[in-house]
């Protein structure tokens, strides 16, 4: 085979992968991007995207249960669990072939393959065993994602113990369903389940659930999964697993006590492992730590030439974090004037359960912890009319702010379309807005986001709606 020469080089097709090559050719770089399975990545083939098609369904299904308290009246409503998946699925192949059109819009080569690091600047491509091509490039984007922790002995078979992948595309509606794990993969399952009519147990190792929020809103978010029906074990570990024939028996040990839970289905959500295998790392100044390469603020590795994003890279596990992780690395490589390194701060973090939970900057506790002195404000969505009108009432914005400089810290929400409104913070942090610019911000009413200017005002006692 003769060898392919290319400005950059790119491993992995997914919501990394792909944008740092658009990127990268907009930017006059030949490129060249190597897939072994669906472009999209995990993002939006298995993750992102086809899971939000599925919460779509089951926050139908609540709705059409609650007709009632719109005025409306219907008999033996039903839903099909196969067309639910099927548009799922649909919507995610409708996304993968709109990512293969962008990379040849953008004269982007894609080569369908593995690839490997094969020496300084080179990269081998095989597929199914047989070589497939040699490239050659100076620079060399490492974006092969991850894939979900297996637990010792709840290894994930897909039949009666599912990853995210089975809990996707289950065959039947289970009946009952355990979730070990709640942050955003495992609590989502869960709403999804939960919303369709499932009996949903939670089991979560730390003393709350989605422990990465901010400690009112895990309490908040806890009521609420509660008040829907589930049930939630914190502080718990599991013990053991035992299969049976179309059920699966967990013992869970919490508060000094075990039990067992017998359920259709366990959903394993306890996190994700780096793709680092089968890349070529040995031998190279690619260091790994805990299954992930380290990297600098620029997303260079310890090799030179040699860049890793997304997943990859690390916490945390999210697309847009990968993407963005894309155009600095690349505008990096391409000495693009006014590239900056990622603000990790500013990352905004969405879990899209019901109620949604949106969070950007640092948790009051954070922020206490880091020295600082703070004004904390709150807004319910009780007080706020476009949420009652909505029908969707619970839910609340807290903010977080320096009390000598007026700089918002952090911002934590919960309810209706919160993960739509987290922007407006993160614009606002980018921008070091102070208090004063967020309270003399006009908010068009009547919208929900009214609560995050009445959060802002309470955390300087000038609230007006509550």
């Amino acid at each position: 085979m003769a060898e392919q020469t290319f400005d950059l080089i790119v491993l992995g097709g997914g919501p990394g992968g792909y944008v740092a090559a658009i990127r990268a050719a907009q930017l006059g770089l030949k490129t060249a991007v190597v897939e072994r399975e669906h472009l999209g990545g995990i993002c939006l083939n298995w993750g992102c995207i086809p899971t939000k098609a599925l919460l779509r369904s089951s926050e139908i299904n609540h709705l059409l249960h609650n007709l009632k308290d719109y005025g409306f009246a219907a008999d033996n409503i039903r839903f099909d669990l196969a067309a639910i998946v099927k548009r799922s699925r649909g919507i995610a192949r409708q996304l993968s072939s709109g990512v293969a059109h962008l990379l040849k819009k953008n004269k982007i080569t894609v080569f369908d393959g593995a690839g490997k690091l094969a020496g300084k600047a080179s990269v081998s491509v095989e597929k199914d065993g047989k070589p497939v091509a040699t490239l050659k490039a100076p620079h060399i984007i490492l974006a092969t994602g991850a894939r979900a922790r297996q637990l010792p002995g709840i290894e994930a078979d897909e039949k009666l113990i599912w990853s995210y992948r089975g809990a996707m595309v289950p065959a039947a509606m289970p009946k009952s369903l355990l979730v070990i794990g709640s942050g955003a993969i495992g609590i989502e399952f869960a709403s999804f389940y939960r919303g369709l009519g499932a009996a949903v147990t939670v089991v979560e190792m730390m003393d709350r659930v989605l422990p990465v929020e901010d400690e009112e809103i895990s309490a908040f978010a806890r009521k609420s999964f509660e008040k829907q029906g589930m049930t939630i074990i914190t502080g718990a570990a599991v013990k053991g697993v035992k299969k049976g024939t179309d059920s699966v028996t967990v013992t869970i040990e919490a508060g000094g006590k075990t039990q067992d839970i017998t359920v259709d289905r366990v959903i394993s959500a306890v996190g994700i492992v780096g793709n680092t295998e089968g890349l070529g790392l040995e031998g190279t100044g690619v260091k790994v730590e805990r299954t992930h390469v380290v990297t600098d603020e620029w997303c260079r590795t310890g090799e030179p030439g040699v860049y890793a994003i997304g997943d990859l890279a690390g916490a945390p596990w999210l697309a847009h974090k990968a993407s963005h992780e894309g155009v600095v690395c690349v505008e990096k490589i391409a000495n693009h004037p006014g590239v900056h390194p990622i603000d990790w701060s500013n990352i905004p973090g969405c879990t899209y359960c019901s109620p949604q939970i949106a969070s950007v900057g640092l948790t009051e506790a954070k922020a206490k912890a880091a020295g600082r002195e703070i004004r904390v404000g709150r807004f319910p969505f009780i007080g706020n009319g476009k949420a009652i009108a909505m029908g969707e009432p619970e839910g609340m914005v807290k903010t977080v702010f320096d009390a000598k400089t007026g700089e918002l810290l952090g911002a934590h929400m919960i309810g209706a379309e919160v993960t739509e409104m987290i922007q407006g913070y993160t614009i606002a942090r980018t921008l070091e807005s102070t208090e004063a610019e967020l309270m003399h911000t006009i908010f068009p009413h009547p919208t929900i986001s009214e609560s995050m200017h009445e959060a802002v005002l309470d955390a300087y006692k000038r609230v007006i709606h509550f």
